[in-house]
């Protein structure tokens, strides 16, 4: 079972140790201490307070769809040419990168600034791990 520090819990939330201390503190983030005396989180429960802790922007659209992964976000790059778009949206925290043609992107005004939608939907997930160094 994995357990991690604070300030790497604190980095996988992507706040800062001390908001992670309070939340420990606070009973909100159960702990233990290690072999060393260093406040540990479970990696179980530091995944279930993600879970938890998650907030998505709403989606704007109203459509009901099958895919499940939807990420609202703004619009930051296009690259175009005469047939092909490369269209980059900033999603909280993550950079998504779509390819399209451009007469999509110019059919849904996607511009620096516009509000848009990310839907994926996709058999094919690499899943990782880091490796030990």
């Amino acid at each position: 079972m994995p357990h991690y520090r604070i300030s790497e819990a604190a980095g996988l939330l992507g706040v800062s140790d001390d908001t992670v201390r309070r939340w420990v503190d606070g009973g909100q983030l159960p702990s233990e201490r290690d072999a060393a005396g260093r406040r540990t989180v479970d990696g179980a429960a530091l995944a279930e307070f993600a879970r938890a802790q998650a907030r998505s922007t709403p989606d704007p659209s109203g459509i009901g769809r099958s895919a499940r992964n939807r990420f609202v976000g703004l619009v930051t790059e296009v690259i175009s040419d005469r047939v092909m778009s490369q269209v980059e949206i900033q999603c909280g925290p993550h950079r998504i990168v779509s390819l399209m043609s451009t007469e999509a992107v110019r059919e849904l005004g996607l511009v620096p600034g516009a509000l848009a939608v990310a839907v994926v939907k996709s058999t094919n997930v690499v899943v990782e791990t880091p490796g030990e160094g």
